[in-house]
């Protein structure tokens, strides 16, 4: 017996749950999570830029935190919003061409722009949830074609809104259930109706959220099943590259290690206990990553600026930061004048109270208020002031 004739009575192609009601709905806060997780992603990435036309601010310390932090939750909640926002709108995505060269090209052109859409976003979402858990099964830069494909698909959905925005705008103008807009055969009813889809959805992306969001709101950890840092770890701050993995435990434990900050030919080579020797300062700084954890914790250590007079280092001057590490895309890192000359920027010796963790840093990190992590430089070797 031919499968065919069930497959065209089959419920998922006859459903009135598959409505322009229910896919503008979805849509519309499909389109606020993308939206500010594409603009908390360039901020992100603006602040990791070793040049910036205009300095990132060190002001308030806790921004990067939340920007960062809204970038993945947001990122999170789109993931049940587009499975259902794509299950709502299959049968129009596999519908016959219609006839007409003119009405064949405009069909396709827009099939091809929402294909490009969904690439782009299902490749966003993946990687995305990937880089928060830290598995990378690719060999490109994460960053950079996370940075590439944004833009494209917040060019197709900016397309794809521009074309749609007539129904959009009158499927969000009728009652839920109007059937005003929907597909002739989208008539089966099954035992869930249109809100009850919604109401489910919203739930859905919530429960998402709330299973992942502990990783950067403390708070929730206990009921954040799913996220990717619980908060434990030396001083209560997770830690993303020990010192093993990072080819230093040797070098960072020698009593040979040594700290050289320079400027202009200037050079002041400093041990640790000639770091402990100077005045210290303590500040309360979040560390906040780009896989969207985050802790707040006591640092504390040696004024950067005091290091920096040391050499006669002008304000305003860059520094650049270099680390034990051999390896790896942030082994060496330049850290803007306004962040140099803020007080509570710290070459730091202490969390919590006790010395640093080698896994944290020792003998010596960098910290700085409102900074990406993976610019929060771990076991530091020399610091130099360029101008």
């Amino acid at each position: 017996m031919s499968l065919l004739p069930a497959l065209r009575r089959a419920p998922r192609e006859t459903s009135h749950l598959r409505s322009a009601a229910v896919t503008a709905r979805v849509g519309r806060w499909l389109g606020i999570c993308f939206g500010i997780a594409f603009l908390t992603g360039l901020v992100s990435h603006y602040a990791q830029n070793p040049t910036q036309p205009v300095p990132f601010p060190t002001s308030p310390s806790w921004g990067y935190r939340l920007t960062q932090g809204l970038h993945v939750t947001t990122g999170i909640a789109c993931i049940p919003l587009l499975l259902v926002k794509l299950w709502s709108v299959l049968p129009l995505l596999v519908r016959g061409l219609p006839s007409g060269w003119a009405a064949r090209a405009r069909d396709g052109a827009e099939r091809a722009s929402i294909a490009v859409l969904v690439s782009a976003s299902v490749f966003l979402l993946v990687t995305g949830l990937l880089n928060s858990t830290q598995w990378y099964p690719w060999d490109f830069s994460f960053r950079r074609s996370h940075y590439a494909l944004a833009w494209v698909a917040i060019g197709a959905l900016l397309l794809h809104v521009a074309v749609k925005l007539p129904t959009i705008r009158e499927a969000l103008g009728r009652d839920v259930d109007d059937t005003a807009l929907d597909r002739p055969e989208a008539v089966v009813r099954g035992g869930l109706s249109r809100r009850g889809l919604l109401r489910s959805t919203w739930v859905a992306a919530g429960l998402a959220v709330l299973a992942t969001a502990g990783s950067t709101v403390p708070w929730l950890r206990r009921v954040s099943v799913l996220g990717v840092r619980s908060g434990d770890g030396p001083g209560g701050v997770p830690i993303n590259r020990t010192a093993a993995a990072a080819g230093v435990e040797e070098s960072a434990s020698s009593p040979a290690y040594r700290l050289v900050v320079a400027h202009a030919g200037t050079t002041v080579s400093l041990t640790r206990e000639d770091l402990l020797a100077m005045p210290q300062r303590s500040e309360e700084l979040p560390i906040a990553c780009v896989e969207g954890w985050s802790a707040s914790a006591v640092w504390t250590g040696v004024r950067l600026r005091d290091l920096l007079d040391l050499v006669d280092a002008p304000r305003g001057a860059e520094v650049e930061v270099t680390s034990l590490q051999e390896r790896g895309a942030f082994r060496a890192t330049l850290l803007q004048g306004n962040f140099a000359d803020d007080d509570r920027t710290l070459v730091a010796l202490a969390l919590s109270g006790e010395p640093l963790d080698l896994d944290h840093g020792y003998p010596a990190r960098l910290i700085a208020p409102n900074r990406p992590g993976v610019l929060q430089t771990k076991w530091l070797s020399r610091l130099e002031a360029v101008t």
